[in-house]
């Protein structure tokens, strides 16, 4: 039986590490290449502890960084929580606002400004406690716009409900046909009732058709005339008036600034409204010729327009609902229209 081994340390490296017996008296230090070390060959009391490092001639390296944050030679880790430090080429410096028209400060500057004379313009027109410019021919004209267009939106509204009705109904002729024609297939006794109410269903639902295709470019157009057209020249007004409160409040300024006491400051500030007054006047007088053009250009084109689309559907109801079948078809051939059929659906084999 194998027998216990003793500690392959030894007796004299356990004293050693414990610091009983002799040999670790005599210790000491010596500073060499490799950094200190202990030798036995100077016994003597407790060495000090050595108070610097030397390195050889020609042993000169670069001290690197460890993976904890410190050096490589044993000094302190560097504590980093939020990583390496950011580094960036450009300059922490703060522009100076004279940078340009374009600078941002000004801009945001001139705004609040801006929006500070046009805000106490206007609350001061509710409270009565300034002028304001006033075109009455203008305004009448605007007034009648938005009239037309809220006139002209309630046509709208009504079209729209009746073709979406009409469709409906045109849908339940073609399958109330269909079922008629079914039936006189397997009622030999009421086949020729059946078909003639199939036929029938038939004729009305290809003359619905094309009321329906009627319907829908009345609907197209005026749509184009109320939300594309009319808003227009309603956006270019809404810009005029935005323009005029503007002017008005630099003309208020301007003269408040007159009848000020003349010193340094009131003078600059008087030279600086001006010229913002006069930009003001300049964009107030554009957008107004604009608006007048506009509106008179909106009438001519409403009346053709509406001219034309209003005897559209005028022919087309009159002539789906008499029954006149050659004055509907007269009517699409008119103003080219083309009906779907079946709701874009090819026709079914009957039909054909």
């Amino acid at each position: 039986m194998a027998s216990l081994q003793s500690n392959p340390l030894g007796e004299d490296n356990m004293q050693e590490v414990m610091g009983v017996g002799g040999d670790y008296d005599r210790e000491e230090y010596e500073v060499g290449a490799g950094g200190p070390r202990r030798s036995h060959s100077h016994p003597g009391g407790r060495p000090n502890p050595p108070t610097s490092l030397s390195i050889n001639p020609g042993e000169e390296r670069e001290v690197g960084q460890s993976w904890t944050g410190g050096l490589a030679q044993g000094c302190a880790p560097v504590f980093q929580p939020f990583g390496e430090p950011a580094s960036s080429s450009i300059p922490l410096t703060t522009p100076s606002p004279g940078g340009g028209p374009n600078n941002k400060l000004t801009s945001i500057k001139n705004w609040t400004i801006s929006t500070y004379k046009c805000s106490r313009q206007s609350l001061y027109e509710k409270l009565g406690k300034t002028s304001r410019t006033v075109d009455s021919e203008l305004e009448s004209q605007i007034e009648v716009l938005r009239e037309t267009q809220r006139k002209y939106g309630n046509i709208l509204r009504l079209a729209r409900a009746l073709t979406s009705h009409f469709y409906h109904v045109v849908q339940t002729q073609n399958s109330l046909g269909e079922c008629f024609s079914d039936l006189a297939h397997k009622s030999p006794e009421l086949q020729e009732e059946f078909l003639y109410n199939a036929e029938t269903q038939r004729n009305l639902t290809k003359n619905g058709e094309q009321l329906l295709a009627a319907l829908n470019f009345f609907v197209s157009s005026v749509n184009t005339i109320v939300n594309k057209t009319m808003e227009d020249s309603i956006s270019t007004v809404r810009q005029y008036e935005v323009s005029r409160v503007e002017y008005d409040a630099y003309r208020s300024d301007l003269e408040y600034y007159a009848t000020a006491p003349k010193t340094e400051v009131n003078q600059l500030k008087q030279a600086e409204t001006l010229a913002s007054f006069n930009n003001k006047k300049a964009e107030f007088e554009k957008l107004r010729s604009d608006v007048q053009i506009k509106l008179k250009f909106l009438d001519e084109n409403r009346v053709k327009v509406m001219q034309k689309q209003l005897l559209l559907f005028h022919n087309a109801v009159a002539g789906y609902f008499s029954g006149n079948q050659t004055a509907l078809d007269a009517t699409m051939k008119q103003f080219a229209i083309k009906a779907k059929a079946n709701d874009g659906q090819p026709p079914s084999w009957i039909e054909k």
